[in-house]
């Protein structure tokens, strides 16, 4: 099976929400590798990689997110997959 990357940009009410740790949950799940972080600017920033099928499916969660968070925008853009992750990891700083 195909093998993708997804680098993401979520807007909205996603930051003090849980967010970050849902988005690790449901990629964990999932079988997604990468990571998922706040940014200064109010959006969350995300990486995933893994099985096409699987990533695809993590993109979609991205517009329901943690309960108290109200996404309004997800921002996607289509990378070659790298394979560089072991996990999935909430990152801190930027």
């Amino acid at each position: 099976m195909a093998k993708t990357r997804a680098h993401v940009w979520i807007s909205g009410r996603v930051q003090g929400v849980y967010y970050r740790s849902y988005a690790q949950d449901a990629a964990r799940r999932l079988g997604v590798k990468g990571w998922v972080r706040n940014n200064r600017d109010g959006r969350v920033e995300a990486v995933f990689e893994g099985e096409e099928e699987a990533v695809r499916k993590m993109v979609e969660w991205c517009w329901q997110g943690s309960p108290s968070s109200r996404v309004t925008d997800v921002e996607v853009a289509w990378e070659e997959y790298g394979g560089e992750f072991d996990d999935f990891r909430i990152a801190y700083g930027r």
